[in-house]
């Protein structure tokens, strides 16, 4: 007897939950630090044209391979075609990999959390505080152990009492949150010339790479390539509009990165008086510049605002890790037919021995690296630069040459629904996307071993 499959209730907790999936660290943090970097303007408005063609197309192939198979990565291109088996086991490895790390940083955020809370905004934005607190071996440990220990709970409860109840409940916050944050950040002195560079697309700063940088930026944020969208369009009922629930998760993904920006590059250029080079990168910026920008409001509002912007941060980096840990499970479940009490257990065992490397990388085991890079580098490197391109290249070539698209189109079509970027559909994974993620595959392993920076 088959076990029947889990699913969302409806087309709002399936867009809700794949939306919370694709907002997370890369929308807070990794967004406005590329936006900056790459002209402000300018790369905003390559990823939004790149966000509603070369992003639409990779995420409803994803979503309708799951919906189509009714299985996770693991299985789904194997139950399409069995030479493509290794696929799935490529995409499967990659959420094994992203969860740990992710996780470690999700612990950094629960202790700004606190210690925001608690009134010590003005320890956190001293110099050396972030350094020294990563450098710990126990503490860090810890709030890495709580973060995914908070994550297994709501994957043990299943897919519509658990990942659909916690992403209505956290995705409308998040938007209310970035929203208030985005409007105070405009409101200080200085800001408006962030939001000028933000807003206004400067031509002369164009080049391939601005495309490049938002391409692979459109990986990390819509959570491509991992085999996520697949496991969870594998839990989408036949009556749900493929294409208009795509067109909404994009609207929520970019949108949420849209105010990502409008709260943290307005604040910046206020504190540091227009030095773009203070936005910092990755934990740079959200653990060292932020909390200063935080701490040079007067009075308790640098507290207020500050405590507000790690919840959204918390909130955000949850409902991604719950989506990396139950493509962990559902991957897990499929291949042995495991329980899902048992197979979460055993994942969140996993990724705890996976993830103390990441957390012990800064501190006690900081001297082993490679080319500088620590383990949570490495991991982050091997996950997304190399395989996560390799994986949708893959995929590409899977549905335009093997199976075809108009294997997907009628699942996207199933009982009359329409398909109206149809055409791009197919032009885009057949011809287009194999080319740009090549040129993203290329310029990543360029960056990773220092020959070109991109």
């Amino acid at each position: 007897m088959t076990k029947k499959r889990s699913s969302f209730s409806g087309k709002i907790g399936f867009v809700l939950a794949a939306a919370g999936s694709a907002v997370g660290l890369g929308n807070i943090w990794r967004f406005p630090y590329l936006a900056a970097k790459y002209g402000g303007g300018i790369f905003l408005l390559v990823y939004l044209i790149l966000a509603v063609t070369f992003g639409f197309a990779l995420m409803t192939a994803e979503i309708a391979i799951g919906r189509k198979t009714g299985k996770s990565a693991i299985h789904a291109f194997a139950d399409l075609d069995k030479r493509f088996g290794f696929v799935g086991i490529l995409a499967s490895i990659v959420p094994i990999i992203i969860l740990p790390y992710y996780s470690v940083i999700g612990g950094w955020v629960a202790k700004y959390l606190t210690v925001f809370v608690s009134g010590g905004a003005s320890a956190a934005a001293q110099d050396g505080y972030f350094e020294g607190f990563i450098a710990q071996p126990f503490e860090p440990l810890g709030w890495f152990l709580l973060f995914i220990g908070l994550t297994a709970i709501v994957v043990l409860f299943g897919v519509e009492k658990g990942i659909e109840k916690v992403s209505k409940f956290m995705m409308p916050i998040l938007v209310v949150l970035t929203i208030g944050i985005a409007i105070y950040s405009m409101t200080m002195p200085g800001a408006m010339e962030g939001v000028k560079y933000y807003f206004l697309p400067d031509f002369s700063k164009f080049s391939a790479t601005t495309v490049l940088a938002a391409m692979g930026q459109l990986f990390y944020s819509m959570s491509l390539a991992m085999g996520i969208m697949i496991t969870y369009g594998s839990y989408m009922k036949k009556d749900v509009s493929i294409s208009s629930s795509v067109s909404q998760i994009e609207i929520f993904d970019t949108g949420i990165a849209f105010l990502a920006g409008l709260m943290v590059i307005p604040a910046v250029f206020s504190f540091s008086g227009g030095d773009e080079s203070a936005l910092g990168k990755g934990p740079g910026l959200m653990f060292i510049t932020l909390p200063k920008v935080f701490n040079s409001i007067p009075g308790v509002m640098g507290s207020v605002i500050g405590a507000l912007f790690f919840i959204l941060v918390l909130f955000a980096a949850l409902t991604s890790s719950i989506s990396l840990m139950e493509t962990v499970v559902s991957i897990f479940r499929d291949k042995f037919g495991w329980g899902r009490k048992f197979t979460c257990i055993v994942v969140a065992i996993g990724s705890i021995l996976l993830g103390i490397p990441s957390s012990l990388g800064f501190g006690v085991w900081s001297h082993i690296n490679i080319n500088g890079n620590t383990f949570l580098d490495m991991f982050d490197i091997f996950s997304n630069s190399i395989l996560m391109p390799i994986v949708a290249f893959l995929t590409c070539i899977f549905i335009g040459f093997i199976i075809k698209p108009q294997t997907l189109v009628d699942e996207v079509e199933l009982d009359g629904k329409p398909f109206k970027r149809k055409k791009l559909f197919t032009v885009m994974i057949k011809y287009i996307a194999p080319v740009c993620i090549v040129l993203i595959l290329i310029s990543s392993v360029l960056d990773v071993l220092g020959i070109v920076k991109i």
